[in-house]
Protein backbone atom coordinates (compact mmCIF):
# COMPACT_ATOMS: atom_id res chain seq x y z
CA UNK A 1 0.00 0.00 0.00
CA UNK A 2 1.16 3.76 -0.72
CA UNK A 3 -0.52 6.36 1.02
CA UNK A 4 -0.09 9.93 -1.92
CA UNK A 5 -1.70 13.25 -2.70
CA UNK A 6 -4.83 12.92 -4.40
CA UNK A 7 -5.32 14.35 -7.65
CA UNK A 8 -8.37 14.91 -10.04
CA UNK A 9 -7.81 11.26 -11.80
CA UNK A 10 -8.69 9.92 -8.55
CA UNK A 11 -12.43 11.88 -8.87
CA UNK A 12 -14.44 9.08 -9.77
CA UNK A 13 -12.68 6.14 -8.03
CA UNK A 14 -12.63 8.15 -4.85
CA UNK A 15 -16.41 9.11 -5.17
CA UNK A 16 -17.28 5.19 -5.61
CA UNK A 17 -15.05 4.22 -2.71
CA UNK A 18 -16.70 7.28 -0.54
CA UNK A 19 -20.11 6.32 -1.05
CA UNK A 20 -19.77 2.27 -0.95
CA UNK A 21 -17.53 2.84 2.54
CA UNK A 22 -20.62 4.37 3.85
CA UNK A 23 -23.67 2.53 2.60
CA UNK A 24 -21.61 -1.25 3.44
CA UNK A 25 -19.89 -0.41 6.16
CA UNK A 26 -21.43 2.35 8.41
CA UNK A 27 -24.72 0.60 9.34
CA UNK A 28 -24.72 1.27 12.65
CA UNK A 29 -25.21 4.68 11.44
CA UNK A 30 -27.08 4.64 8.83
CA UNK A 31 -29.21 1.76 9.83
CA UNK A 32 -30.07 0.87 6.28
CA UNK A 33 -32.48 3.99 6.07
CA UNK A 34 -32.54 4.96 2.46
CA UNK A 35 -32.79 8.58 3.32
CA UNK A 36 -29.69 8.84 5.66
CA UNK A 37 -27.83 7.01 3.02
CA UNK A 38 -28.79 9.70 0.82
CA UNK A 39 -28.18 12.45 2.33
CA UNK A 40 -24.99 11.28 3.28
CA UNK A 41 -23.68 10.37 0.20
CA UNK A 42 -25.32 13.28 -1.52
CA UNK A 43 -21.92 15.42 -1.29
CA UNK A 44 -19.35 12.31 -2.78
CA UNK A 45 -19.18 13.19 -6.09
CA UNK A 46 -16.33 13.36 -8.53
CA UNK A 47 -17.02 17.01 -9.18
CA UNK A 48 -17.03 17.86 -5.52
CA UNK A 49 -13.97 15.43 -4.88
CA UNK A 50 -11.97 17.64 -7.46
CA UNK A 51 -12.93 20.61 -5.11
CA UNK A 52 -11.83 19.18 -1.78
CA UNK A 53 -8.38 18.79 -3.24
CA UNK A 54 -8.37 21.82 -4.08
CA UNK A 55 -8.76 23.78 -0.59
CA UNK A 56 -7.72 20.85 1.66
CA UNK A 57 -5.15 18.27 2.60
CA UNK A 58 -6.53 14.78 0.64
CA UNK A 59 -5.03 11.90 0.57
CA UNK A 60 -5.62 8.57 -1.16
CA UNK A 61 -4.50 4.93 -0.48
CA UNK A 62 -3.33 2.98 -3.52
CA UNK A 63 -2.58 -0.81 -3.88
CA UNK A 64 1.37 -0.89 -5.23
CA UNK A 65 1.08 -5.45 -5.19
CA UNK A 66 -1.91 -7.71 -4.73
CA UNK A 67 -4.91 -8.47 -6.08
CA UNK A 68 -6.59 -5.41 -5.08
CA UNK A 69 -6.42 -2.66 -7.67
CA UNK A 70 -7.30 1.22 -7.33
CA UNK A 71 -8.05 3.34 -4.52
CA UNK A 72 -8.40 1.44 -1.03
CA UNK A 73 -9.10 4.33 0.96
CA UNK A 74 -9.34 8.62 1.15
CA UNK A 75 -8.59 10.49 3.56
CA UNK A 76 -9.19 14.49 4.05
CA UNK A 77 -8.09 17.73 6.35
CA UNK A 78 -8.64 21.42 6.14
CA UNK A 79 -5.77 23.65 6.96
CA UNK A 80 -7.03 24.24 10.56
CA UNK A 81 -6.47 20.09 11.58
CA UNK A 82 -10.38 19.56 11.05
CA UNK A 83 -10.04 15.83 9.77
CA UNK A 84 -12.98 16.01 7.25
CA UNK A 85 -12.71 12.29 5.60
CA UNK A 86 -11.42 8.84 6.56
CA UNK A 87 -13.08 6.25 4.69
CA UNK A 88 -11.38 2.52 3.33
CA UNK A 89 -12.84 0.39 0.57
CA UNK A 90 -15.09 -2.88 2.20
CA UNK A 91 -12.41 -4.59 -0.27
CA UNK A 92 -9.55 -3.76 1.78
CA UNK A 93 -11.22 -3.26 5.43
CA UNK A 94 -8.76 -4.31 8.97
CA UNK A 95 -5.86 -4.08 6.43
CA UNK A 96 -4.79 -1.02 8.12
CA UNK A 97 -5.75 1.40 5.23
CA UNK A 98 -7.55 3.96 7.46
CA UNK A 99 -5.04 3.54 10.26
CA UNK A 100 -2.52 4.65 7.63
CA UNK A 101 -3.83 7.25 6.42
CA UNK A 102 -4.61 8.88 9.56
CA UNK A 103 -0.76 8.74 10.20
CA UNK A 104 -0.31 10.11 6.89
CA UNK A 105 -2.15 12.93 7.95
CA UNK A 106 -1.11 13.51 11.18
CA UNK A 107 2.60 13.86 10.23
CA UNK A 108 1.70 16.60 7.33
CA UNK A 109 -0.44 18.61 10.03
CA UNK A 110 2.49 18.12 12.57
CA UNK A 111 5.03 19.33 9.36
CA UNK A 112 2.25 22.30 9.18
CA UNK A 113 2.39 23.49 12.56
CA UNK A 114 -0.94 22.04 13.10
CA UNK A 115 -1.20 20.81 17.03
CA UNK A 116 -4.59 19.41 17.48
CA UNK A 117 -6.64 17.41 15.16
CA UNK A 118 -10.21 18.22 15.20
CA UNK A 119 -12.79 15.10 14.01
CA UNK A 120 -16.34 14.41 14.07
CA UNK A 121 -16.70 10.43 14.20
CA UNK A 122 -19.18 8.31 13.29
CA UNK A 123 -20.46 5.41 16.07
CA UNK A 124 -19.12 3.06 14.09
CA UNK A 125 -15.66 4.95 13.75
CA UNK A 126 -15.90 5.91 17.53
CA UNK A 127 -13.54 2.97 18.97
CA UNK A 128 -11.23 3.23 15.87
CA UNK A 129 -10.66 7.03 17.10
CA UNK A 130 -10.22 6.19 20.96
CA UNK A 131 -7.62 3.21 19.70
CA UNK A 132 -5.65 5.74 17.70
CA UNK A 133 -5.30 8.31 20.69
CA UNK A 134 -8.25 10.56 20.05
CA UNK A 135 -10.22 11.89 23.18
CA UNK A 136 -13.86 12.75 23.22
CA UNK A 137 -14.28 16.81 22.94
CA UNK A 138 -17.82 16.87 24.02
CA UNK A 139 -20.86 15.24 23.97
CA UNK A 140 -22.36 13.29 21.38
CA UNK A 141 -24.52 15.14 18.84
CA UNK A 142 -27.40 15.07 16.45
CA UNK A 143 -26.12 15.47 12.68
CA UNK A 144 -27.72 15.35 10.07
CA UNK A 145 -30.22 13.03 9.83
CA UNK A 146 -30.46 12.16 13.56
CA UNK A 147 -27.10 10.09 13.31
CA UNK A 148 -25.18 10.99 16.25
CA UNK A 149 -21.39 12.51 15.58
CA UNK A 150 -18.66 12.42 17.90
CA UNK A 151 -17.12 15.22 18.53
CA UNK A 152 -13.24 14.49 19.22
CA UNK A 153 -9.52 15.79 19.67
CA UNK A 154 -5.71 14.90 19.64
CA UNK A 155 -2.92 16.92 20.80
CA UNK A 156 -0.20 15.88 18.26
CA UNK A 157 3.99 15.41 19.34
CA UNK A 158 5.85 17.23 17.00
CA UNK A 159 6.65 14.36 14.24
CA UNK A 160 8.85 17.42 11.85
CA UNK A 161 12.17 15.65 12.59
CA UNK A 162 12.53 12.28 13.22
CA UNK A 163 15.28 10.65 15.34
Amino acid sequence: MQIRIANVDDATAAATLLRRSIVELCNVDHRDDAEIIAAWTANKTPENFCKWIAADHVLVAVEIDGLLHGLLGVAAMTATGDLTLNYVSPDAQFRGVSKALLAALETHASGMGINCIRLTSTTTAHRFYLAAGYEDAGPPDKGFSSMLGFPMAKTLRDRSTRP
